[in-house]
Formats: structure tokens, sequence, C-alpha cells
């Protein structure tokens, strides 16, 4: 904050957003948008934008692309928003420089986990109203989290009532494996689903032997009813 602080003195002679405030100091440039009543994200960030804050806003989603052509972003303050849905391409193309990447208190309740893994950034996660799942999980095991907000990960929802209000991290040292559960799930599904085919084709092997031995049947009748050969010649 100090450092933002300071890039507020310098001024940015190069093209800014109109509802932004674009400063540098000692070659890093930033741009800054916080507090702007802004509902998504401006199309028109400068290129060589190192550090771009866009928090307290009211932006809800982050989309495919969004911030492809800063190729030089490093950090990336997206705190404090309404964020609910992130696509899976929302960071393509900031991921290899990109170290700092802020989602905290939005109401983020998944993200895919494509979006994330692919990122070198230390991420913050707290105060989103989380469903616990599998793909959350492998975002807290394999992305590069933030250590002072990992307790902010509370699961808002759950498989188990029992989860509810408590850290993931907590859950999961308990031994708890969601992805094992869903893995269970996906099982169960699968198994039901054959079973349906299953039912159905014995039901139709059956309708159909059915039908044959009824056509059969009247076949016969009307053979049976025929007059015979000997009957014709007496």
């Amino acid at each position: 904050q100090a450092f933002f602080c300071l890039l507020l003195c310098v001024p940015w002679g190069s093209s800014c957003p109109p509802s932004c405030q674009c400063t540098e100091r000692a070659g890093a440039k930033a741009v800054l948008c916080s507090s702007r009543h802004l509902e998504e994200i401006p199309k028109d960030i400068p290129k060589d934008a190192v550090f771009l804050k866009l928090d307290a806003n009211s932006i809800t989603r982050i989309p495919s692309n969004a911030f492809r052509h800063l190729s030089h972003l490093e950090e990336l303050d997206l705190s404090r928003n309404a964020i609910e849905k992130i696509d899976r391409a929302a960071f393509k193309g900031v991921a290899a420089g990109l170290r700092t990447l802020d989602l905290s208190s939005n109401h983020i309740r998944s993200i895919p986990k494509e979006a994330l893994l692919a990122l070198n950034a230390k991420l913050r996660l707290a105060n989103n109203p989380w469903h616990c799942e599998c793909a959350l999980q492998e975002v807290l095991w394999e992305a590069r989290l933030d250590p002072d907000s990992v307790q902010g990960i509370t699961c808002h929802t759950a498989p188990r009532e029992e989860y509810v209000g408590k850290p993931l991290l907590q859950v999961l040292d308990a031994g708890v494996n969601f992805c094992s559960v869903h893995q269970r799930t996906m099982d169960v599904a699968m198994f039901i689903t054959m079973f349906g085919w299953f039912t159905m084709v014995i039901v139709y092997v059956i309708c159909y032997v059915r039908h044959n031995r009824e056509d059969t049947c009247k076949h016969v009748d009307y053979l049976k009813s025929l007059p015979s050969t000997q009957g014709q010649a007496e």
C-alpha cells in the first residue's frame, strides 16, 4: 500500500483509462482503478502496466483473455469486488510473469482449476463463499497460496453439513478427501446408467421374443384353420 501511495505522487504522461489513475516510479508503471464503481475490467489498460489495482469495485466476472495484452503485469488486485464467475482462460497471457493475484473478498463459490494452476503467482483467495469440492482441494494443494490467507478459505457450502463454516485446510487435515468422494459419486452414477441401459436391452429382448411368439402362434392358428388337403379331396 505504501508503494502505491508513492506511485500516486508521480504522474504518468501516457494514455490511461478515464476511470483510472496511471503513475510511474523507477520504471514501474501502475494503473490504479480502486473504488471507481467499475462493473467490468477496462478495455484500454496500457500494455506496459506492471501493477494493476481493480479492488473495491463492482466487477462480477473475469472473462477469457481479460489481461492477455498485459505481458508485463506482475501484480493484480481484484479484491473486494462482486466476482462470481472466472473463465478457464481468464489469466491467459499473464501466467508467466504474474507474481501476486488477489481474489479475496469476492462472491466466488467455485473456480476452474485450469484458471489458477497455470499461474506461478502467489494467490489470495480468502473471504469468499467457497463450495468445498474436488477442484478447490486441488487448487489448495497445487497452487501457490499466500500462507497468511489460507485459513480464510472457509467452506460456505459442502457435501456434508459438518464441514460448513470450517477452514478448508482444517477439513482436509482431518483426512477428508473431496476428490475421492467425487470419484465414488461418478462411479455410482456410471453404474446406475449402465444398469439402466442393460435393463432396457433386456426388456427389449423380452418384448421382441414375445412379439415373435405371438406372431408365430397366430400363424399356426391360421394354418390350422385352413381346410386340409385331405378334406378337399373327399
